[in-house]
C-alpha cells in the first residue's frame, strides 16, 4: 500500500472480493424486498449498489446465481444468529428455548427487508428446487433444536400427554405466521408482543417453566 504526502498510508481504493459480494447481497435484499422476487433484476441490483451490472456480472455470473447466494446469505445469518443465542444462554431447556424465541424477534433476525425477502423465496421454492433445499435445511435444523428442547421440558416438568415435535412445529408455525403479520401490518403488531405471543404458547404448554408475560392489546 502506498503512502499519502503527509505519509500516512492511503487508503484502498477498492473493496476486497468478499466485501464488494456481501455488499450485492445487501443491495439484492432491499431490491427484492422493494419489487419482488420477478422484478428484481441486475438493473435494479445496481442501483441498490451503487455499482455497474458488470460488477454483478464479475462476482456472480447470473441473476440466478445471486438470488441463490442472497438466499445463502440470510440462511446462514439466520442459523448464526440462533446458535449464538444458545451458546449464551443459561443451561436450563426453558432458558435456551427462551433464548430461541427472543432471537427470532430481534435483529437481525427479525428485519422487515430480510422477513420481505425470505417469503418471496419460500413462495418460489415448489418450482425451485435449490430454493427448496435451502429453505428446508433451515427450518428442519432449527426444529430439530426446539424438538430436543421441549423433549428435555416434558422430561424435566414430568408433563403427560405432550408430544415434543407437535409443540415444536407449532411454535416455529406460530413465529413465521407472526413474522407475516409483522411483515404485511406492522402498525398493528410489535416485536415485543410476538415475541410474547410465542412465550404465553410456551407457557400454555409448559406452565410449571415459563409464565404467561403481560400481552399489550394490539391494533385491530
Amino acid at each position: 500500500m502506498g503512502k499519502t504526502a503527509l505519509g500516512a498510508p492511503a487508503k484502498k481504493r477498492t473493496a476486497s472480493k468478499q466485501e464488494r459480494q456481501l455488499q450485492l447481497i445487501r443491495a439484492t435484499i432491499r431490491s427484492v424486498a422493494k419489487n419482488g422476487l420477478a422484478d428484481t433484476t441486475m438493473s435494479t441490483v445496481a442501483r441498490e449498489a451503487g455499482l455497474s451490472q458488470g460488477i454483478i456480472n464479475l462476482h456472480f455470473q447470473s441473476k440466478d446465481r445471486l438470488l441463490v447466494e442472497t438466499l445463502r446469505y440470510i440462511a446462514d445469518e439466520y442459523k448464526t444468529s440462533w446458535e449464538k443465542a444458545l451458546d449464551g444462554a443459561g443451561p436450563s431447556p426453558a432458558e435456551r428455548l427462551a433464548a430461541l424465541v427472543e432471537v427470532d424477534f430481534n435483529m437481525p433476525v427479525c428485519d422487515r427487508n430480510k422477513l420481505a425477502v425470505w417469503f418471496a423465496f419460500w413462495g418460489e421454492s415448489k418450482s425451485r428446487p435449490t430454493y427448496r433445499k435451502l429453505c428446508a435445511t433451515r427450518d428442519i435444523q432449527y426444529r430439530k433444536e426446539l424438538g430436543a428442547l421441549c423433549q428435555l421440558l416434558i422430561e424435566e416438568g414430568g408433563y403427560q400427554g405432550l408430544d415434543a415435535m407437535v409443540l415444536a412445529t407449532g411454535l416455529s408455525a406460530m413465529t413465521e405466521g407472526l413474522w407475516l403479520d409483522l411483515l404485511i401490518s406492522p402498525r398493528s403488531l410489535t416485536r415485543e408482543q410476538a415475541r410474547n405471543i410465542c412465550l404465553a404458547y410456551l407457557a400454555s404448554a409448559f406452565p410449571r417453566h415459563f409464565s404467561v408475560p403481560p400481552l399489550r392489546e394490539m391494533s385491530p
